[in-house]
């Protein structure tokens, strides 16, 4: 199953590498393994709270690759309602293709093996725009965001200023 789950990742990180059609994307090897790829997502001013950042990114693939779905952390310090604090995104689409126990999912909304990496990082662009408070990984960024977004909207451009190297 890994070999063919590393052909399929080698097409994939190649395809997204010679597509122009997808602008602030960057995706490459760590260590020269297919499994594990680092991401550097560039920030379109039009992106609402994280405009102009710039991110570096993790995706991990599990052998059994696309049967399942990679997980995806930011090494780069976000404070966002939908990514815990060590980085690691919380987004449907990154869950196990199974019933939600709790119900607050369909399986639809959740990994399926159609999914390939560009769609999670144009879903995590999303996210990053649109958060959902509803279940959030970062309780304290939710609260802000719900109750205080004027402060929300401080903290995530100095994030921004950050991740530019400004601060």
């Amino acid at each position: 199953m890994g070999t063919s789950a590393a052909a399929l990742l080698g097409r994939q990180l190649k395809q997204m590498q010679s597509d122009k059609d997808i602008p602030g994307i960057s995706c490459g090897l760590v260590d020269n393994n297919v499994f594990e790829w680092e991401v550097i997502l560039m920030m379109s001013d039009e992106c609402r709270y994280y405009g102009g950042g710039f991110f570096k990114a993790r995706l991990s693939f599990p052998p059994d690759y696309p049967m399942m779905p990679p997980k995806m952390k930011f090494e780069t310090p976000i404070f966002h309602p939908n990514i815990y604090a060590n980085g690691e995104v919380c987004i449907s689409i990154l869950h196990p293709p199974e019933e939600d126990k709790y119900g607050y999912e369909k399986a639809s909304e959740r990994w399926s093996p159609v999914q390939s990496p560009e769609t999670i990082l144009l879903s995590v662009i999303s996210m990053l725009s649109s958060p959902n408070d509803e279940s959030p990984a970062n309780v304290d960024a939710a609260k802000m965001w719900r109750e205080d977004n004027k402060s929300f909207k401080r903290k995530c451009r100095a994030i921004v200023r950050e991740s530019l190297g400004e601060e």
